[in-house]
C-alpha cells in the first residue's frame, strides 16, 4: 500500500483540523446569528404583534420607527377586533405581544395563561363618523335614533360595539343598526363609502380618516372610554424583541405618537 511521507501526512492532518475548526466556527456563528435574533443583541429578529384594528395607523408609525430604533427589528404586524385577537391568542395563534382595545379581551388572554402583567398605555373614545356630505343632516347623537336614518356599529361583542352601547344606553337612546361591524374599520368603511348615514367609532379612526369622513362630537355627559392594555404574551418566539417592542409603546416616544394620533392618557 502507498504510504504518505511522514511531512506531508502532518500536513495533511494539520489542514484536516483547520478545515474542521472552520467548519464548528461556522456551526457556532450561525446559532449565534440566531440567538441574537432572540435576546436583543444587535439583531432583533421579528416581533409579531397583535392589536386592536383601532391602533391600525398608529401602531404602523410605532413599528417603523422601532425598527429604525432597533438594527436588525422586523415588526409583523396583525390589526382585527380585540374579541378575536383574543380568541385567536388562546387558540394557540403565534403571538409575541398583545395590544387589545378592552380589558375585557386582554384578561382573556391572561386567565388562559398566554400573558401576563399587561399594562395600560392609552384610552379612546367614541364619535359620531358620517360621510363628508353628510346626507342626513346628522348633528348630534339624537338624530342616529331618527326614522331612516342608517346606522353602523360594531358587532356588540367587540370592544367598539360595547362601548357602542354604552355610549347609546347613557342617552337612553333606541338605534337599530343596519350594519354590524366586524371591527371598527368595517363601521369605518360603510360610512366612507355611503352604505350608511352614520357611524359610531373611535375618535382616533375619525382622525385617520381626515377628508374621507366628518366626525361629529359626542358631549363628555353621553360618551364612554375604554382603556387599551398591552402586554408581552407568554409562549412568544420573540420574548426580548416583544419586551423591547412594548417598552417601546410605553416610553414617551411611543406616548406621544398616540397622543398625536388622538389617544388619551391611559
Amino acid at each position: 500500500m502507498h504510504r504518505l511521507p511522514v511531512r506531508n501526512a502532518a500536513l495533511a492532518l494539520a489542514a484536516l483540523t483547520a478545515l474542521a475548526a472552520l467548519t464548528g466556527c461556522g456551526s457556532s456563528t450561525s446559532d449565534a446569528a440566531g440567538a441574537g435574533a432572540t435576546t436583543g443583541g444587535r439583531g432583533y429578529g421579528t416581533v409579531t404583534v397583535f392589536a386592536a384594528a383601532s391602533l391600525t395607523e398608529s401602531f404602523g408609525t410605532l413599528g417603523r420607527r422601532f425598527e429604525a430604533a432597533h438594527p436588525g427589528a422586523s415588526v409583523t404586524f396583525s390589526f382585527a377586533a380585540s374579541s378575536t385577537l383574543a380568541q385567536q391568542i388562546v387558540n394557540g395563534a403565534p403571538a409575541d405581544v398583545f395590544a387589545s382595545a378592552s380589558r375585557k379581551n386582554m384578561d382573556q388572554v391572561v386567565a388562559a395563561g398566554e400573558a401576563a402583567d399587561p399594562t395600560p398605555f392609552a384610552s379612546n373614545m367614541l364619535e359620531i363618523a358620517v360621510p363628508s356630505d353628510n346626507p342626513a343632516k346628522i348633528t348630534t347623537l339624537g338624530d342616529l335614533a331618527r326614522p331612516g336614518v342608517k346606522v353602523a356599529v360594531c358587532q356588540p361583542q367587540v370592544p367598539c360595539g360595547a362601548v357602542a352601547q354604552a355610549v347609546l344606553g347613557k342617552a337612553k337612546l333606541t338605534v337599530h343598526p343596519v350594519t354590524l361591524g366586524q371591527d371598527v374599520k368595517a363601521v369605518l368603511t360603510a360610512v366612507r363609502t355611503g352604505e350608511v348615514d352614520a357611524g359610531l367609532v373611535y375618535v382616533t379612526d375619525v382622525r385617520a380618516a381626515s377628508g374621507k369622513v366628518t366626525g361629529i362630537e359626542i358631549a363628555k355627559e353621553a360618551n364612554a372610554s375604554t382603556a387599551y392594555p398591552i402586554a408581552v404574551t407568554t409562549h412568544g418566539h420573540n420574548p426580548a424583541a416583544a419586551r423591547a417592542f412594548v417598552d417601546f409603546v410605553l416610553s414617551d416616544a411611543g406616548r406621544a405618537t398616540l397622543v398625536a394620533a388622538g389617544f388619551n392618557p391611559p
